[in-house]
C-alpha cells in the first residue's frame, strides 16, 4: 500500500534538506553561481537620472554601476579603491529559478556582499498545486487596425516553456509531494538569506496551505509561527453547491525569537479598512513559550489590526495596478502588500520576493522606501515587472540573470562532476551529428553530418540548410559559459577549412551570443557558415523527459533573431542650450526578425497569425526597446525606454514609438550607441553602432 502524504512528509523534509546542504556548500566553491546584469534600468522620467549621469566619469576608478552592484544615486560611489566605502545598493530584477537565484544571493561575488542573513522581510505567493494551467497570452495589433486592445487586436496562446513551468503552472506530475519537493529546499534557503530580526509570508490558499504550514514548522520552527493571516477578498459570487471560498492564507514566520513588527491599526470607523498609523513593535518569546511585549510608542487612534484582512481582489479606483491588461489572474492588490510591507520590514529594510509574478512587491516595496529584490523564471513576467517600474518612475534597478544557467542545470542533471564536453556531446546528438574521433576532437565539441544522412538528421526549421543537404557538415556545439561571438566563428570556419581535409560547410550551435553578432555574422559574409540557437531549456526537457532518447527529433535549433536600425544622427544642441553641453541622438528602428516561429510553442493556428505578423509589421512584435548612448561594450545602462502600454509617446497601445530622440550630455570624439529590444515572446536582440563626431 502506497504511503500517505503525511507518511512521505519526513522524507520529502529530509531531501529537500540535503538538496539545500548541496547548494549551500556550492557557495562556497570557486565555481559559485554567480548572478549577471543584463541591463542598468534608470527610468527616462527621472530627469535627475541625466543630470548625474552627466556628473559621472567613466574611468577604471568611477563608473555609472560597478558591476554587479547598484544605484549610485542615493550613495555617491567612492573610488573603487576605498576598501573603507561601504558597497552601493542596487534594487534588483533577476530573470532565472529561484533556487540557483537565492544560491547566487548567498554566495556573492567580487563586487556584491552575500546577503546571507541581511533580507529583513520574504513574502512569496508561489502556485497553489491548484492543477491549474496558466499560458502565456500574448497580444498583437491586428493587421488591419491599430492596436487599441479591442477589435483593433488579436490574441496568440502560448504554451509555457519547461523552464517557465514554475511561473505560469500550478500543474505537478506527482501531485502534491512534488510540490513540497520543490518548496522545501527553497524555504530553506530562504532562511539562511533571512536576518536574525526578520520574517517570512507564504501566500497560500486551501490546496496545500496546510501542508506547507507543516512544512515551515520544521524549516522555521514551531515556536516561530507568528500568524496565520486570513485574507478575505470581495468578488463576485459565483454558483456553488458549497459555501464560496473567498479567502488566502498567509503564513507568517519569525527567523528568531526577536523580530521586528510595527502594530498597525484600522481606523475605528467601519467603513473604511485602510490601514493607518502603527508602533514599532520588538516581540520576544521565552523558551517556555511565553510572550513578551515590548512597545515603542504610544498607541495610535484606532484598533489594532487582527489578524483577519479584508481587501477588495480589485482596487476599483486604483484598477491602473492591472497589469498588461489583466495579464496575471492572480495578480495581488497592492494595499494587500502594503500591510505586510509596513508591518515587517523597517524604513531602507530589503525585502525579497522569490516568485516575482506580476511584480506586485517590487511596486509596493519602491513606493514605501524599502529597497528589494524580486525574481521570477518567466520571461514574460520579468519583462511585465520592469515596464510596471518603468513606468512608475522607479529608482534606477538591476536586470540579472543566473550566470551558466545551462552549467548549473547540467549540474542537477549530470552530476557536479561533469564536465563541459558532456554537455556538448548532448547537443550535437540532439542536432543529428556524430561526433568526430577524439584525435580531432579534444574537446568533445565538433561532430559531423554526412551527406547521405542529411534528409533525416537535419533540424526541422524552414528554408534553412537546404542548400547543404548534399554537403559534409561540421558541427560545433559551443560552451554555454561563454558567449559565442567573433573569435567562435573565425575558429569554426578555419576548422571547416582545414581539418581533416576541410568540409562543405559549418554550423554552430550556440547558447548565449555577444551583442554584436548579427553584425559579425554580416561582416563575415560567408554562405558556408551557419549560426544556429540552442534551445534554452533544453537541460529542464531533458529533465523532464528523463533521457535523450525521448527528445530525439523533437528539438528545433532556430535562427537568430536580430534588430537593423537607420543610422543614427547625432547633433549640437543650439548655441543658447550649448552651454549645458548637451547633444541629442537620434535612433530609429529598422527591422526585427525572429527567431524561427517554429521555436515558439504555438500551435499550427496561433503560428499562422503570428507569421502573418512578421511578413507585413516585423516591429510590431517588439515589447520593449531602450538606448544606451554611451556604451561601454559590458554593460547596457538604458537611460531611454518605450515599451507597449506606454501611450506618452503616441496613443498605441499595441505598439512602440520606432523612433527616438535622446539628449545626453556632449562626447568629444565617436560615440558607441547600444540599442536593445525585447519582444512579446521575451527575446532579446541588440545592435551596437559607432557614430561619428559632430
Amino acid at each position: 500500500m502506497p504511503k500517505s502524504l503525511l507518511e512521505q512528509l519526513p522524507e520529502i523534509v529530509a531531501n529537500g534538506r540535503k538538496e539545500a546542504e548541496k547548494i549551500l556548500e556550492g557557495i562556497e566553491s570557486r565555481h559559485r553561481v554567480s548572478l549577471q546584469t543584463r541591463e542598468v534600468v534608470l527610468p527616462a522620467k527621472d530627469s535627475a537620472v541625466q543630470d548625474w549621469i552627466a556628473a559621472q566619469q567613466r574611468t577604471h576608478q568611477r563608473e555609472v554601476f560597478a558591476p554587479g552592484q547598484g544605484s549610485l544615486i542615493e550613495n555617491p560611489q567612492p573610488l573603487l579603491g576605498d576598501a573603507a566605502a561601504s558597497p552601493p545598493w542596487a534594487n534588483r530584477l533577476i530573470y532565472g529559478d529561484n533556487l540557483l537565484a537565492m544560491a547566487a544571493l548567498l554566495a556573492g561575488d567580487d563586487n556584491t556582499p552575500s546577503l546571507r542573513g541581511k533580507v529583513d522581510l520574504i513574502y512569496i505567493d508561489p502556485p497553489f498545486d491548484s492543477k491549474a494551467d496558466y499560458r502565456t497570452k500574448v497580444l498583437l495589433p491586428s493587421l488591419s487596425g491599430r492596436g487599441d486592445g479591442g477589435e483593433g487586436s488579436m490574441e496568440l496562446e502560448q504554451k509555457p516553456t519547461v523552464i517557465e513551468q514554475f511561473a505560469y503552472s500550478d500543474t505537478w506530475s506527482d501531485g502534491t509531494a512534488s510540490y513540497l519537493a520543490m518548496i522545501t529546499p527553497r524555504l530553506i534557503l530562504m532562511r539562511e538569506l533571512l536576518a536574525d530580526t526578520g520574517s517570512i509570508y507564504v501566500h497560500l490558499d486551501w490546496h496545500v496551505g496546510h501542508y506547507v504550514k507543516l512544512v515551515m514548522d520544521e524549516v522555521f520552527g514551531k515556536s516561530n509561527f507568528r500568524n496565520e493571516i486570513i485574507w478575505r477578498y470581495r468578488r463576485m459570487p459565483a454558483p456553488s453547491s458549497d459555501f464560496q471560498k473567498m479567502h488566502d492564507c498567509l503564513y507568517r514566520y519569525a527567523k528568531s525569537n526577536v523580530s521586528y513588527f510595527m502594530q498597525l491599526f484600522e481606523p475605528n470607523s467601519p467603513s473604511t479598512l485602510k490601514a493607518f498609523g502603527g508602533k514599532k513593535i520588538i516581540t520576544t518569546f521565552k523558551e517556555t513559550g511565553e510572550k513578551i511585549v515590548q512597545a515603542t510608542e504610544e498607541d495610535s487612534e484606532g484598533t489594532r489590526m487582527s489578524d483577519v484582512w479584508e481587501i477588495s481582489y480589485v482596487q476599483g479606483s486604483a484598477s491602473h495596478e492591472r497589469t498588461a491588461g489583466g495579464y496575471y489572474a492572480t495578480q495581488k492588490p497592492e494595499t494587500l502588500l502594503e500591510r505586510v510591507i509596513q508591518a515587517s520590514c523597517p524604513p531602507n529594510g530589503l525585502v525579497a520576493d522569490f516568485n516575482g509574478g506580476s511584480g506586485t512587491t517590487a511596486a509596493v516595496a519602491e513606493k514605501l522606501g524599502r529597497r528589494w529584490i524580486t525574481t521570477d523564471i518567466g520571461k514574460p513576467a520579468c519583462m511585465i515587472i520592469r515596464k510596471r517600474l518603468i513606468d512608475q518612475n522607479a529608482k534606477p534597478f538591476l536586470y540579472q540573470a543566473i550566470g551558466d544557467y545551462q552549467v548549473e542545470a547540467a549540474k542537477v542533471m549530470l552530476g557536479r562532476d561533469f564536465r563541459i564536453g558532456d554537455l556538448s556531446q548532448i547537443v550535437l546528438s540532439l542536432y543529428g551529428a556524430l561526433p568526430l574521433s577524439p584525435e580531432n576532437n579534444p574537446q568533445r565539441n565538433l561532430g559531423h553530418i554526412a551527406p547521405i544522412n542529411m534528409p533525416s538528421l537535419q533540424p526541422s526549421h524552414k528554408g534553412r540548410g537546404s542548400e547543404f543537404r548534399g554537403s559534409k557538415t561540421l558541427v560545433l556545439a559551443d560552451s554555454p559559459n561563454k558567449l559565442t561571438g567573433a573569435t567562435t566563428l573565425k575558429k569554426a570556419i578555419a576548422q571547416r577549412d582545414n581539418l581533416m581535409g576541410g568540409w562543405d560547410k559549418v554550423v554552430v550551435l550556440g547558447w548565449n551570443f555577444e551583442p554584436s553578432i548579427g553584425e559579425t555574422i554580416t561582416a563575415l559574409n560567408d554562405n558556408r557558415l551557419e549560426v544556429l540557437v540552442i534551445p534554452p531549456d533544453l537541460m529542464d526537457r531533458l529533465k523532464k523527459s528523463k533521457g535523450i532518447d525521448k527528445l530525439r527529433g523533437k528539438v528545433r535549433f532556430s535562427s537568430l533573431q536580430y534588430l537593423t536600425i537607420h543610422p543614427i544622427e547625432r547633433k549640437a544642441l543650439t548655441p543658447g542650450a550649448r552651454e549645458k553641453n548637451q547633444e541629442t541622438l537620434t535612433i530609429q528602428l529598422k527591422n526585427y526578425v525572429l527567431l524561427s516561429p517554429e521555436a515558439i510553442n504555438l500551435d499550427d493556428a496561433n503560428r499562422i497569425k503570428l507569421q502573418a505578423v512578421i511578413n507585413k509589421e516585423p516591429l510590431a512584435l517588439i515589447e520593449y526597446w531602450a538606448v544606451d548612448p554611451d556604451y561601454d561594450g559590458k554593460v547596457f545602462r538604458s537611460i531611454w525606454q518605450d515599451y507597449r502600454g506606454n501611450t506618452a509617446n503616441d496613443a498605441d497601445a499595441l505598439r512602440v514609438v520606432t523612433q527616438a530622440t535622446v539628449t545626453t550630455p556632449a562626447k568629444t570624439g565617436t560615440r558607441l550607441v547600444c540599442v536593445r529590444v525585447v519582444d512579446v515572446f521575451g527575446f532579446e536582440a541588440e545592435v551596437v553602432a559607432t557614430v561619428g563626431a559632430v
